[in-house]
Protein backbone atom coordinates (compact mmCIF):
# COMPACT_ATOMS: atom_id res chain seq x y z
CA UNK A 1 0.00 0.00 0.00
CA UNK A 2 1.45 3.43 -0.93
CA UNK A 3 2.41 5.69 1.91
CA UNK A 4 1.18 9.25 2.04
CA UNK A 5 4.10 11.61 1.72
CA UNK A 6 3.71 14.98 3.40
CA UNK A 7 5.73 16.67 0.67
CA UNK A 8 2.87 16.08 -1.79
CA UNK A 9 0.48 17.83 0.56
CA UNK A 10 2.67 20.93 0.32
CA UNK A 11 2.55 21.10 -3.49
CA UNK A 12 -0.67 23.19 -3.61
CA UNK A 13 0.83 25.65 -1.13
CA UNK A 14 3.94 25.98 -3.29
CA UNK A 15 1.77 26.76 -6.32
CA UNK A 16 -0.08 29.46 -4.38
CA UNK A 17 3.22 30.98 -3.26
CA UNK A 18 4.53 30.99 -6.84
CA UNK A 19 1.36 32.68 -8.08
CA UNK A 20 1.64 35.36 -5.40
CA UNK A 21 5.31 35.93 -6.22
CA UNK A 22 4.49 36.27 -9.91
CA UNK A 23 1.75 38.83 -9.27
CA UNK A 24 4.01 40.76 -6.91
CA UNK A 25 6.60 41.11 -9.67
CA UNK A 26 4.18 42.85 -12.06
CA UNK A 27 4.87 46.57 -12.04
CA UNK A 28 1.86 48.75 -12.92
CA UNK A 29 3.03 52.04 -14.43
CA UNK A 30 1.14 55.28 -15.04
CA UNK A 31 3.00 57.65 -17.36
CA UNK A 32 2.27 60.39 -19.84
CA UNK A 33 2.17 59.25 -23.48
CA UNK A 34 4.91 61.65 -24.60
CA UNK A 35 7.59 60.72 -22.04
CA UNK A 36 10.42 58.76 -23.70
CA UNK A 37 12.48 58.30 -20.55
CA UNK A 38 9.54 56.54 -18.88
CA UNK A 39 9.43 54.10 -21.79
CA UNK A 40 13.18 53.54 -21.37
CA UNK A 41 12.72 52.84 -17.62
CA UNK A 42 9.95 50.35 -18.47
CA UNK A 43 12.33 48.55 -20.84
CA UNK A 44 15.04 48.43 -18.14
CA UNK A 45 12.53 46.83 -15.74
CA UNK A 46 11.46 44.31 -18.40
CA UNK A 47 15.11 43.49 -19.05
CA UNK A 48 15.51 42.96 -15.28
CA UNK A 49 12.73 40.34 -15.34
CA UNK A 50 9.67 42.29 -14.21
CA UNK A 51 6.32 42.00 -15.97
CA UNK A 52 5.12 45.47 -16.89
CA UNK A 53 1.58 46.83 -17.19
CA UNK A 54 1.59 50.33 -18.66
CA UNK A 55 -1.18 52.92 -18.69
CA UNK A 56 -0.86 56.31 -20.37
CA UNK A 57 -2.48 59.20 -18.49
CA UNK A 58 -2.60 62.92 -19.24
CA UNK A 59 -1.52 63.84 -15.70
CA UNK A 60 0.35 61.64 -13.22
CA UNK A 61 -0.40 63.89 -10.22
CA UNK A 62 -3.68 62.15 -9.24
CA UNK A 63 -1.96 58.75 -9.53
CA UNK A 64 0.94 59.87 -7.32
CA UNK A 65 -1.50 61.43 -4.84
CA UNK A 66 -3.49 58.18 -4.62
CA UNK A 67 -0.27 56.19 -4.14
CA UNK A 68 0.79 58.43 -1.23
CA UNK A 69 3.87 59.96 -2.89
CA UNK A 70 4.68 63.39 -1.38
CA UNK A 71 4.96 66.22 -3.94
CA UNK A 72 8.63 66.86 -3.11
CA UNK A 73 9.57 63.27 -4.06
CA UNK A 74 7.85 63.11 -7.44
CA UNK A 75 9.26 62.34 -10.84
CA UNK A 76 7.82 61.68 -14.30
CA UNK A 77 5.94 58.41 -13.69
CA UNK A 78 4.31 56.54 -10.82
CA UNK A 79 4.14 52.78 -10.51
CA UNK A 80 2.95 50.20 -8.01
CA UNK A 81 4.19 46.71 -7.24
CA UNK A 82 3.45 44.38 -4.35
CA UNK A 83 1.41 47.07 -2.56
CA UNK A 84 4.20 49.66 -2.81
CA UNK A 85 4.51 52.90 -4.79
CA UNK A 86 7.52 53.27 -7.09
CA UNK A 87 8.09 56.88 -8.12
CA UNK A 88 10.45 57.74 -10.93
CA UNK A 89 13.59 56.04 -12.19
CA UNK A 90 14.08 53.54 -9.36
CA UNK A 91 16.63 50.79 -10.16
CA UNK A 92 15.43 47.18 -10.36
CA UNK A 93 17.73 46.06 -7.55
CA UNK A 94 16.11 48.56 -5.17
CA UNK A 95 12.63 47.29 -6.09
CA UNK A 96 13.71 43.68 -5.53
CA UNK A 97 15.15 44.60 -2.13
CA UNK A 98 11.89 46.39 -1.22
CA UNK A 99 9.85 43.32 -2.15
CA UNK A 100 12.22 41.04 -0.23
CA UNK A 101 12.45 43.12 2.95
CA UNK A 102 8.81 44.32 2.97
CA UNK A 103 9.24 47.43 5.14
CA UNK A 104 6.16 49.17 6.54
CA UNK A 105 6.34 52.03 4.04
CA UNK A 106 4.60 53.69 1.11
CA UNK A 107 7.36 52.77 -1.33
CA UNK A 108 10.45 54.06 -3.11
CA UNK A 109 11.25 57.21 -5.07
CA UNK A 110 14.03 58.65 -7.16
CA UNK A 111 12.97 62.31 -7.14
CA UNK A 112 13.50 64.28 -10.32
CA UNK A 113 15.16 62.69 -13.29
CA UNK A 114 18.86 62.17 -12.47
CA UNK A 115 21.24 61.50 -15.35
CA UNK A 116 22.46 57.91 -15.19
CA UNK A 117 19.40 56.47 -13.46
CA UNK A 118 17.59 53.64 -15.33
CA UNK A 119 16.05 55.13 -18.46
CA UNK A 120 18.05 58.34 -18.06
CA UNK A 121 21.42 56.97 -19.23
CA UNK A 122 23.52 59.43 -21.21
CA UNK A 123 26.87 58.26 -22.56
CA UNK A 124 29.72 60.05 -20.84
CA UNK A 125 27.48 61.74 -18.25
CA UNK A 126 26.23 60.68 -14.86
CA UNK A 127 25.38 61.97 -11.45
CA UNK A 128 25.20 60.35 -8.06
CA UNK A 129 21.60 59.98 -6.96
CA UNK A 130 19.63 58.41 -4.14
CA UNK A 131 16.64 56.13 -3.95
CA UNK A 132 14.58 57.07 -0.92
CA UNK A 133 12.15 55.02 1.14
CA UNK A 134 8.88 56.90 1.67
CA UNK A 135 7.56 56.32 5.16
CA UNK A 136 3.85 56.26 5.97
CA UNK A 137 4.12 59.59 7.83
CA UNK A 138 5.41 61.29 4.64
CA UNK A 139 9.00 61.43 5.82
CA UNK A 140 11.70 59.62 3.91
CA UNK A 141 15.16 58.15 4.35
CA UNK A 142 17.91 57.04 2.00
CA UNK A 143 17.39 53.47 0.76
CA UNK A 144 20.35 53.34 -1.63
CA UNK A 145 22.93 55.61 -3.24
CA UNK A 146 23.90 55.07 -6.88
CA UNK A 147 26.77 56.41 -8.97
CA UNK A 148 24.55 56.61 -12.04
CA UNK A 149 26.95 55.34 -14.66
CA UNK A 150 25.28 54.84 -18.04
CA UNK A 151 25.91 51.07 -18.09
CA UNK A 152 25.07 50.43 -14.43
CA UNK A 153 21.37 49.68 -14.92
CA UNK A 154 21.35 47.87 -18.24
CA UNK A 155 20.62 44.17 -17.90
Amino acid sequence: MPRFRPVFALAPLALIACAQAASASTINVAKTPWCGCCSEWIERMRDAGFEMSVRDVENTTPVADAAGVPANLRSCHTATVGGYAIEGHVPAEDIRRLLDEKPDAVGLAVPGMPIGSPGMEVAGRSQTYQTVLIMRDGKHRVWATHEGTAEAHKH
